[in-house]
């Protein structure tokens, strides 16, 4: 009976102490992460087309100040902030002209690309303007796309930050499904939601396999986002928006404040 008793009490005292060890290596991490540099990368979903607020000095790039990144850094207050993420950025356009302010001294990396390699807007003009069958199609070629040649895109983007960032503690996000499926809503087909959703999916699942790869962490946006997809009643994503095309099948302020900076939060 004694002998049990010792068991358990040093079952326990190890627990502890293993949960203690464990809140204090994340909270060293964190401390770690703030006291670098934060450096955001990516297309349109870092730099918050749809947010509004865009820095004027930004230009076509839409840099917004409601964006996740702008938000993390104003909370977490980095010894250097450079927000770099652009509208319309593929792969080539981080590595050519987004990696400039990362060094050995950046702590945290962000980055978001790949949508427009995979041909994010014409997928979507294809299935807004088209056919179900036009849009499948589309898509089928897209998907295509993404398992032969997206693949080696995503690895040149991250060697190349893990290069330039050695320290650094690198998160790639991925991308929300659009559609809430099951709902009477005015626009596009069941059926081409539903295609749509599963090329979020497939997109993300291709990005969290080289991210992970490179020994990075993916940041999956689609729980967050879960309930407050077009269709939902409480969408955090512009539908088409035929006054300012570009903000279509973005993130609202509220997306990017609700969807994307607690999976920053959480795995920065």
């Amino acid at each position: 009976m004694r002998r049990s008793r010792l068991v358990l009490f040093l079952s326990s005292l190890l627990l502890t102490a293993g949960t203690a060890l464990t809140g204090a290596a994340t909270a060293q991490a964190s401390q770690l992460t703030e006291a670098g540099g934060y450096v955001a990368l990516g297309d349109s979903y870092s730099s918050g087309v749809g947010a509004g607020s865009y820095d004027s000095s930004s230009g076509d790039c839409k840099r917004s100040t409601k964006a996740f990144p702008y938000l993390w850094a104003a909370a977490h207050s980095p010894s250097s902030f450079a927000f770099t993420a652009c509208s319309g950025a593929r792969t080539g356009d981080v590595l050519a002209g987004q990696l400039g302010p990362l060094n050995s001294t950046t702590g945290l990396v962000s980055v978001t690309v790949g949508g427009n390699d995979a041909g994010f807007a014409d997928v979507m003009t294809t299935c807004v303007l088209q056919s179900d069958s036009a849009c499948i199609s589309r898509i089928n070629t897209a998907k295509a796309y993404v398992d032969s040649t997206l693949p080696g895109k995503l690895d040149s983007v991250y060697s190349a930050i893990r290069s330039k960032a050695p320290n650094a503690r690198v998160v790639v996000l991925g991308y929300p499904r659009f559609y809430k499926l099951g709902t009477s809503c005015l626009g596009l087909s069941e059926t081409k939601r539903k295609a749509i959703n599963d090329a979020a999916d497939h997109l993300d699942t291709a990005i969290a396999k080289r991210a992970a790869g490179h020994g990075f962490t993916f940041g999956d946006v689609r729980s967050t986002f879960t309930g407050h997809e077009i269709c939902s009643g409480s969408s955090w994503l512009h539908s088409v928006n035929w006054l300012n095309v570009g903000e279509s099948y973005h993130p609202t302020a509220a997306g990017q404040s609700g969807g994307y900076l607690p999976v920053l939060n959480s795995n920065a």
